[in-house]
């Protein structure tokens, strides 16, 4: 049975956080669903994915697609993300104090190196990127603000999982990691063990785990104690040399430093 089926309303004199709101979870089920899932989907496939009955979901749909959350194709039978989703997620970057606090710092890193830079922050087993500033060489990664990748196949999610003790590590990941490319680490102690040379040289590399042809180095930004934010600077294998690296590094840990000043009282 799904978190959806179990969900329900609270009893009488129970604390308002005893149980969630049925109606409330199964939307939120259902937005998560569309934005892991590009595209428009049938309403069986969706039904399949969820395990929501199927008449509710198919009112949920339609309410939702009144609304604007949801949009269907000209048979109105495939539904997908709506652009009021777009507004929420916008304003969530707009308001954010540390996206805003930190556009000079990567504004300067990517001078300084020409290369990709992400400030991405963790959110469970993955970092979403809050904020991007494109190469300026033509081989350039692709990004956009609002994606989510593996925590444990990034520069970005090393970094930030360094700032968490060996125990919740392993209490935050399962011992087996899911392979994005030939050379993820899918072993959570093999991963464990990289972790405690990230504290010690105070970065993380990807090398090639996330994307093939891409090497990335990234730092936390210690404002908070474990980490939530990191930056990072992607790299195509082929345009990196020994002396560019030593640069890329070099700017890491002045925008690390320039960013935990600015973020200090967040």
């Amino acid at each position: 049975m799904t978190t959806a089926e179990t969900a329900g309303e609270a009893e009488p004199g129970a604390p308002a956080t005893a149980a969630p709101v049925k109606s409330a979870v199964r939307t939120v089920l259902l937005l998560e669903h569309f934005a892991a899932r590009p595209g428009l989907h049938s309403l069986a496939d969706i039904q399949s994915d969820l395990s929501l009955p199927k008449s509710s979901l198919y009112m949920l749909l339609r309410t939702l697609v009144n609304l604007g959350w949801v949009e269907t194709d000209a048979t109105g039978t495939r539904y997908g993300i709506g652009v009021r989703a777009l507004l929420v997620g916008s304003s969530y970057i707009d308001g954010d104090e540390v996206v805003a606090a930190a556009r000079p710092t990567l504004d300067r890193l990517s001078d300084d190196t020409t290369e990709t830079i992400h400030l991405a922050r963790m959110d469970g087993t993955s970092v979403v990127y809050l904020a991007t500033r494109q190469s300026q060489h033509y081989l350039r990664p692709f990004t956009r603000v609002g994606r989510r990748l593996p925590v444990h196949s990034t520069a970005l999610g090393k970094a930030l999982l360094a700032t968490h003790t060996d125990e919740e590590v392993r209490a935050l990941l399962p011992k087996r990691l899911e392979s994005v490319t030939e050379h993820t680490i899918t072993d959570r102690e093999q991963l464990v063990e990289e972790l405690a040379l990230v504290r010690e040289q105070g970065y993380a590399v990807d090398r090639e785990e996330n994307t093939l042809g891409l090497r990335c180095f990234g730092v936390a930004v210690p404002y908070r104690t474990p980490a939530r934010d990191a930056v990072s600077c992607s790299v195509p294998v082929a345009r990196l040399t020994e002396g560019h690296e030593r640069v890329i590094k070099a700017a890491l840990f002045e925008a690390r430093d320039r960013l935990s000043v600015v973020t200090r009282r967040m």
